[in-house]
C-alpha cells in the first residue's frame, strides 16, 4: 500500500491526534468514537510503512516518521482551507460558512450576536462551539474554528484579536451576606472571605489574580469550580463570594438572587475580543468579523441593558 492511497479524513485524524497527543481527545474533537480514531491512525501507518506514534499506556507521543508526516500534513489541510476559502470568495456572502469558538463566559450573549448577523446574512453557515478558553485556543491553533469571542487574545505571534465590547467584572456574594449591597467594602475585609474561583487558566481567574496582585493582596481561594453557573449557585447557597463577569450575573442581579460587593477598583473593565489566526480569512469570516466590531457593542449593551 502507498501513501499515494491515504485518505484526508485519515490526515485529518492524524494531526489532531498529533496535535492533542490523544487519541481520546482527538476524537472529542472531530465528533468520533476513539476505537474510530485508532483505526484511521493504524491504516494511516500501514500506508505509510512506519510507525506514527509511539504508545505508552493511554498515552501518545509522535515517531520521527510521525513529525515529518506532520509537517506535509499541515500543508495539505492549509491548502485545502485556502481552496475553500477561494470558493466562498466566489460565491460571496451567498453562501460560504463561518466555525465560531466561545469561551464559556461569553455564551451568555453570544447567541444573540450570531442571530443578529445571520439576519443580515441568511445564507452564511455558522457553526458555534462553547468551550473553555484553553479548548477554544487550541481549536484556533488547530483551525477546527475560523474565529473566537474571548476575553484577552492569546499571547501566540500568529494570533490577532480586535475589542468590541466592554467587559465588567465583579464580586458578587448571596443577598443575605453580611457585605451583600454595600458600596464601598475594603481590601483588607473582602481577602478575609472565602472565595470561589474559577480554574486556572481560565480568563476570569486571570484577571481576578491581576486585579489583586495590582493592589498587592491574595484571596483566600477556598474551592476551584470550572463552571459560573455552578459558580452561582454555590454563591446563592452562602458558600462564599466570588470574582466573575457581570455579563454571566446580570440575570440573577436583576432577580435578587445575588448582590455585588462594591470595592475600590470595581468593576474591572476589561475587553471583549473577536481573535483569529494571522491568515487570509474566507469572506464569510471577514464579514462576521466586521459585524462583531460594528456591532458588538451595542448588542452586549441591549442584551444586558447597561
Amino acid at each position: 500500500m502507498s501513501i499515494r492511497h491515504i485518505t484526508l479524513r485519515q490526515l485529518a485524524v492524524f494531526e489532531a491526534a498529533a496535535r492533542r497527543l490523544s487519541f481520546t481527545r482527538a476524537a472529542e474533537q472531530l465528533h468520533l468514537t476513539p476505537p474510530a480514531v485508532s483505526m484511521q491512525i493504524k491504516e494511516l501507518e500501514r500506508a505509510a510503512g512506519v510507525p506514527l506514534f509511539e504508545r505508552e499506556g493511554r498515552a501518545v507521543r509522535l515517531t520521527d516518521a510521525g513529525h515529518a508526516l506532520l509537517v506535509h500534513a499541515r500543508d495539505i489541510l492549509r491548502t485545502l482551507d485556502d481552496a475553500q476559502n477561494a470558493l466562498d470568495a466566489l460565491k460571496g456572502l451567498r453562501g460560504g460558512r463561518v466555525a465560531i469558538g466561545v469561551t464559556s463566559t461569553a455564551k451568555y450573549f453570544a447567541p444573540q450576536l450570531l442571530a443578529r448577523f445571520r439576519k443580515r446574512h441568511p445564507d452564511v453557515e455558522l457553526r458555534l462551539a462553547v468551550s473553555n478558553r484553553g479548548t477554544v485556543v487550541e481549536q484556533l491553533a488547530g483551525n477546527a474554528v475560523d474565529l473566537a469571542i474571548m476575553g484577552r487574545p492569546p499571547s501566540a505571534l500568529d494570533m490577532a484579536g480586535a475589542p468590541f465590547a466592554p467587559h465588567p467584572f465583579v464580586v458578587i456574594a448571596a443577598p443575605d451576606h453580611p457585605l451583600a449591597g454595600r458600596t464601598r467594602v475594603a481590601l483588607a475585609t473582602l481577602v478575609r472571605e472565602p472565595f470561589l474561583v474559577r480554574e486556572p487558566g481560565s480568563g476570569t481567574r486571570t484577571a481576578m489574580e491581576e486585579f489583586f496582585a495590582d493592589r498587592r493582596a491574595k484571596v483566600r481561594a477556598d474551592m476551584e469550580i470550572a463552571s459560573n453557573e455552578t459558580i452561582k449557585q454555590a454563591v446563592m447557597a452562602g458558600m462564599g463570594v466570588s470574582f466573575i463577569s457581570r455579563h454571566t450575573v446580570s440575570f440573577e442581579l436583576r432577580a435578587g438572587r445575588l448582590a455585588t460587593i462594591g470595592v475600590p477598583g470595581l468593576p474591572l473593565i476589561r475587553e471583549w475580543y473577536v481573535v483569529h489566526r494571522v491568515k487570509r480569512l474566507s469572506p464569510a469570516a471577514l464579514a462576521f468579523k466586521a459585524f462583531a466590531l460594528e456591532e458588538g457593542r451595542d448588542i452586549v449593551r441591549r442584551h444586558f441593558d447597561e
